[in-house]
């Protein structure tokens, strides 16, 4: 079936004026298999997006990227669906096994394992359409947002939690605490805040911008929040347990700080 609608649409007719004339052939549209339509649709729907956000009709992002309305419902019957299509292609497309690699590599020191992680994490995510989808799925329904955070929680947070223990001798497989998650989500959200600053503020993140710097930021950050960790998250002090005195004991002790008072005789 969108094997005929592709045929029908990549056909250039010749058309003719009113007067008869011919009228000068328009450039044939290029052909496309099915999957090179697909490609194309959602590559331009992840640009439509990442410009305009999710409230635009997908008849104006039909026509952004230039294929008819009916055609784009014929690959994504519904407008969820490409946005699921895009989540796939934007987030879960760039995550890499090799992150949750390295920190699980117990030969790296744990500041080691943390500047590794989030050098190519920025490097990887932090795109034009990464974090402009982001947020505007977070100002309209959080479809995108929601999914993301989640994949976060599963495979990320917890490894990072689990590592920041270790930097502290602090051994204990608990849930991390309101403060522990708190504490990480403020590194976490300072480099995720270095791509807002450029693609949503359009303001420069350092004059000339080299990466190497950028490199060099990470490092200090992570530096920070290690030292700030082992500062903020106290480890929990055991608790004196009162040890019981057998009743025996109790008392003797009684009888014996007991003072007798001498009795004088009469006469």
């Amino acid at each position: 079936m969108l094997a005929m609608v592709d045929a029908l649409v990549n056909r250039s007719l010749p058309r003719k004026n009113p007067k008869g004339k011919p009228a000068a052939p328009e450039a044939a549209r290029k052909r496309m298999s099915v999957l090179d339509r697909e490609r194309h649709i959602v590559d331009g729907a992840i640009q439509f997006f990442a410009r305009h956000g999710f409230d635009a009709q997908m008849r104006d992002l039909a026509k952004s990227i230039g294929v008819t309305h009916a055609l784009l419902y014929h690959y994504f019957p519904t407008k969820q669906a490409l946005v699921d299509r895009v989540y796939l292609e934007v987030f879960e497309g760039r995550w890499k096994p090799e992150w949750e690699q390295w920190l699980d590599d117990d030969h790296l020191s744990t500041e080691d394992k943390f500047t590794l992680f989030y050098i190519d994490y920025a490097e990887t995510v932090l795109t034009h359409d990464f974090v402009r989808i982001l947020i505007f799925s977070g100002l309209t329904d959080q479809t995108i947002t929601n999914r993301f955070f989640d994949l976060l929680r599963e495979r990320l947070f917890p490894r990072l939690i689990r590592e920041t223990r270790r930097y502290r001798d602090f051994k204990s497989r608990a849930q991390a605490s309101v403060m522990e998650r708190e504490l990480l989500m403020g590194l976490h959200g300072s480099i995720f805040y270095s791509g807002l600053r450029r693609w949503v503020y359009s303001q420069a993140v350092h004059e000339g911008n080299p990466p190497a710097y950028d490199r060099v930021v990470i490092r200090n950050q992570v530096r920070s929040y290690l030292q700030a960790s082992c500062l903020v998250l106290r480890q929990p002090q055991p608790r004196k347990v009162k040890t019981a005195t057998p009743l025996r004991a109790t008392k003797r002790s009684n009888a014996h700080s007991r003072t007798v008072r001498p009795t004088t005789l009469r006469t």
